[in-house]
């Protein structure tokens, strides 16, 4: 096994699937931190392994690949030990895909992104309603996901898990989620709180919350 290695940032969502994917795996990496804020992420060095100049991105024996969803599926299809948490059955796979893609153009881009790229790239200090109710659906979307199963993609766990639940506990610095409305989204959560690798997630997710409490942002009334 070449050297692996994973540049980004824990209040970064997209860094925390692969961390908590690289965790799953057992896998050994080094990781790099990317300040954004001092523009690392748009250095010569950086441009050129990564054009899009995005975190996360991985680094595995000299090859260079970025977009979490790309990355956790490399990661298990190289090196998993069997395919539990990506499925080489299609029909099964189909359902992770689905979670995965879900994950990066509505909870993740809709809801999250919409919300923080204004703030830290314009300085928006209030959260308009609309943006908040993007949130609702998918806490409303993902408690239909979880209606007759105990994990984002079925009956056991897998990738999909790993990318959403990194999102998913992020909105609440927003938009807390109703114990009582939402059931199974947080049973689900406190079902992947027990993995013993979930500080690859948690930990980060302490920090965007400070990043955003420390910002003053409010939401429109």
């Amino acid at each position: 096994m070449g050297k692996i290695t994973l540049y980004g940032v824990d209040a970064s969502p997209p860094v925390r699937a692969c961390k908590l994917t690289l965790a799953a795996l057992g896998l050994p990496y080094d990781f790099v931190v990317v300040n954004l804020m001092e523009r690392e992420h748009l250095s010569e060095a950086y441009l050129k392994k990564n054009p899009q100049h995005t975190v996360p991105m991985l680094e595995d024996d000299g090859a260079c690949i970025w977009d979490s969803h790309a990355i956790i599926c490399y990661l298990v299809s190289k090196y998993a030990k069997d395919d539990s948490l990506y499925p080489k059955d299609l029909l099964k796979r189909a359902v992770v895909d689905q979670r995965l893609y879900f994950e990066s153009g509505v909870v993740f881009t809709n809801a999250l992104r919409s919300i923080t790229a204004p703030i830290f790239m314009h300085g928006i200090k209030v959260v308009p309603k609309e943006r908040i109710q993007a949130i609702t659906e998918v806490y409303d979307f993902l408690e239909t996901f979880l209606k007759d199963n105990d994990y984002i993609a079925g009956d056991h766990l897998t990738i999909a898990d790993f990318s959403v639940v990194s999102t998913v506990t992020s909105l609440p610095v927003f938009l807390e989620i109703d114990a009582a409305k939402y059931v199974k989204l947080t049973a689900w959560i406190k079902r992947l709180e027990k993995l013993p690798y979930y500080s690859e997630n948690s930990v980060g997710v302490q920090q965007f919350f400070g990043l955003i409490k420390n910002l003053g942002i409010t939401v429109e009334a």
